[in-house]
């Protein structure tokens, strides 16, 4: 069977994420999001420990279900920071634990090397080569899987403090990681252009901070499992079961693009290289962002599929495609009414977003929202492209597009060749 997953997320204990979070309001906009697996976030901070042990019952192989009976699996996020090869270093790592018994264990060694009751994420001195052996040393069924590789400033391949290959990254205990998380800037298509890559899972979650369906499951993967267990997910991931990743459309991630976000300054690879990577504005290094990265590190062309490749798809959140029809923000008192209504009428949102037949949609739908709704399942929409920890910005209609696409195409055709 194939299981829906979210599998990287916060509770209300780690930093700049919603202090409302609860296991309760998870449980209700997973389901409405139409996410089968949730992951439980933070399973180590004390007090989010407590939580989950009376919100969630333990099914005895490794999955718990909340009194909404929303599948959870026993997660947390590790922020590091070291020095490895002259250079400083900072990389989160996303892991996954079998049962509360090995999470604790775990936790008991995280004690003994600091504090875990500051933050849901926290930070270690010590390197990921160490990390994964002593993980290892509590239980082969943990699962560590690099976190938003590509993200500047923790990801394994990140342009600030990252490392140009994960055997670089992990050395002898590479063997023990199966899987790279892609983040919202990047895309699996991004990642085959590394051949380092070819026999790993490429995954994607959402890393959600909060429990709003615009953050929770915005990035998704689908499994394919005998059973819902957690045996069977770390054989997913181990022997590459991925059957599709749910994609935010890279282009509006936070660091797609190179850029200075005090300067309102942003450019794609090619303008950064003729500019040697410095910022028009303040004449400081540009923040490298995940496709100039890529390009970098890239050792295949644009368009590259190998044979493991799995399928994805692109998708923006339902709330923000409403928000942009009824030109109001996705916060607004006017989207909720409007996407209820729609989970109401056709089922949970993943389901309107890749299953609903178009003209259904145009039957119930506000002709706007209805057309929003069919150019984001057709992978039709353009974007002003995100950088230096700004989102980017869905461009729904022609006449909002600013550069000419035609121009681009052959500016990037000409300037890949100077990398």
């Amino acid at each position: 069977m194939n299981i829906i997953s979210d599998l990287h997320l916060h509770g209300r204990y780690a930093q700049a994420c919603s202090k409302n979070t609860t296991i309760e309001l998870l449980s209700k906009y997973a389901k409405i999001k139409g996410i089968d697996l949730l992951g439980a976030g933070d399973a180590q901070h004390p007090k989010w420990n407590i939580e989950l042990k009376k919100e969630l019952t333990n099914q005895g192989d490794g999955i718990f279900v909340s009194k909404q009976g929303q599948n959870f699996v026993l997660t947390t996020e590790i922020s590091f920071a070291y020095t490895q090869g002259g250079k400083g270093r900072r990389i989160h790592l996303v892991v996954w634990f079998p049962n509360f018994e090995i999470l604790a264990q775990f936790t008991e060694f995280l004690l003994s090397r600091g504090r875990i009751d500051y933050d849901g994420r926290p930070i270690f001195g010590m390197s990921c080569i160490e990390f994964v052996e002593e993980c290892m040393k509590i239980s082969k069924d943990i699962e560590i899987i690099p976190a938003h590789a590509w993200t500047p400033y923790f990801g394994v391949f990140g342009s600030k403090s990252g490392f140009n290959s994960l055997k670089e990254c992990f050395q002898d205990q590479v063997k023990n990681i199966h899987a790279v998380e892609t983040g919202i800037s990047s895309d699996p298509a991004m990642n085959w252009r590394l051949p380092e890559l070819d026999n790993y899972s490429i995954v994607s979650f959402s890393d959600a901070h909060s429990y709003w369906p615009h953050r929770l499951g915005r990035e998704a993967t689908v499994f394919e499992m005998n059973k819902l267990s957690y045996k069977d997910l770390i054989k997913s991931i181990r022997e590459n079961k991925v059957v599709e990743t749910i994609e935010f459309f890279p282009e509006e991630g936070k660091y797609h693009y190179n850029g200075h976000k005090n300067c309102n300054v942003s450019m794609d690879p090619i303008e950064a290289l003729k500019n040697k990577n410095l910022c028009t504005a303040c004449g400081k290094m540009l923040t490298i962002g995940v496709a100039h990265r890529i390009e970098e590190l890239a050792q295949r062309p644009q368009g590259f599929k190998h044979k493991n490749s799995k399928p994805f798809r692109n998708l923006i959140p339902l709330t923000e495609v409403i928000s942009a029809a009824i030109k109001q923000p996705v916060s607004s008192k006017k989207v909720m009414p409007i996407y209820e209504k729609l989970i109401a009428k056709f089922g949970c949102e993943l389901d309107i977003l890749l299953k609903t037949d178009d003209e259904e949609i145009k039957k119930f739908c506000d002709k706007k929202i209805a057309e929003y709704i069919i150019k984001n399942r057709h992978q039709k929409i353009k974007f002003k492209p995100g950088y230096d920890g700004e989102y980017g910005h869905p461009i729904f209609e022609e006449k909002e597009v600013v550069k000419n696409e035609l121009v681009k195409v052959k500016k990037e055709q000409k300037g890949l060749e100077e990398f």
